[in-house]
């Protein structure tokens, strides 16, 4: 989500003593002591720290109020599924969750992050072979059981909900769990968008003759989910998972920029678009733009309804 990103690990605030009951809590989780913890910007779903071990190892956590757990058990759900799949890309693994000092608390690996795309051909090489290396995570989720396009449980897109179950078919799961909810969920705040409903008729035939493979996508492929690693490598966080078109992810990838465009060359290198992706990226990024106006309103209705219309004129 744009207006929710992993939140930067950047120091620079003061440290922190931890609550006793959250020292206590990973003690018994993990086996570690906490020395103190220190908050890290970037988020505005939850809160983000820097955890400093007494023998000098860092962790990451996310912590929200209780309520919320189920969020941060979608995200590490998501996380572990990426992990499995990824071969050389780096996906932070999560170590430990539950509820400590009245809060909800997830405890991921650190990574070092670069800060920005940076500039030169090794930043280039770096961001080319992070492409190239989704690709290879695509293709070897493939390879694994599936039981066609979904997943094995809800989860959240930043804080909005997302519909998933089994479909077999992508041109009826995509406007039925991906559309149709992000439509009603308007409807219900009293915005009628036009052309809804003559979108979702017409779309499963439209989408018909496009026939993906079911690819264990990340679902929010914005920039600030994705980033290179101090010391070489790249690395992915804050999923929305599920088996999906693998176009889902380059379409976000280009939806608020960011990413450069060697990103796009490596995954082109390693595993090409079929024809149509970028008729098909208008439709997948509606979903994005139309979450983004059912939590945050403001100028992403206005994109959101003139993006139907453009839909509506593609599939006349």
């Amino acid at each position: 989500m744009l207006a929710a990103p992993q939140p930067r690990r950047v120091a620079g605030s003061p440290v922190q003593q931890a609550p006793e009951t959250l020292a206590s809590w990973l003690q018994q989780q993990l086996g570690v002591k906490l020395q103190g913890q220190r908050p890290v910007g970037g988020g505005c779903i939850h809160r983000a720290w820097e955890l400093q071990l007494a023998d000098g190892r860092r962790l990451f956590a996310k912590t929200n109020r209780a309520a919320l757990l189920p969020v941060l058990e979608a995200e590490a759900d998501g996380l572990t599924a990426l992990h499995q799949t990824a071969a050389k890309l780096r996906i932070p693994q999560p170590l430990a969750m539950g509820r400590a000092a009245g809060e909800a608390v997830l405890v991921l690996e650190w990574l070092d992050l670069q800060q920005g795309q940076g500039g030169g051909g090794s930043h280039e090489q770096a961001w080319w072979q992070l492409g190239a290396q989704l690709a290879q995570l695509h293709r070897a989720s493939l390879d694994q059981p599936s039981q066609g396009f979904g997943w094995g449980r809800d989860n959240f897109i930043g804080s909005g909900p997302q519909a998933n179950g089994w479909m077999a078919r992508w041109a009826d799961f995509f406007p039925q769990r991906r559309l149709a909810p992000q439509l009603q969920w308007a409807a219900a705040s009293g915005h009628q968008l036009p052309g809804a409903a003559a979108l979702l008729q017409r779309l499963p035939q439209w989408l018909a003759g496009h026939h993906p493979d079911p690819c264990l996508v990340h679902g929010d492929l914005w920039s600030g989910n994705a980033a290179l690693l101090i010391g070489g490598g790249g690395a992915l966080f804050d999923p929305a998972v599920y088996r999906g078109d693998r176009e889902v992810d380059l379409a976000m990838a280009q939806l608020f920029g960011g990413f450069p465009q060697s990103f796009f060359a490596g995954y082109e290198a390693t595993w090409p678009l079929p024809p149509g992706h970028r008729q098909r990226a208008e439709l997948y990024n509606l979903y994005h733009r139309l979450n983004h106006a059912n939590l945050f309103g403001g100028g992403y209705w206005r994109q959101s309804a003139a993006s139907i219309q453009n839909l509506l004129e593609l599939m006349a």
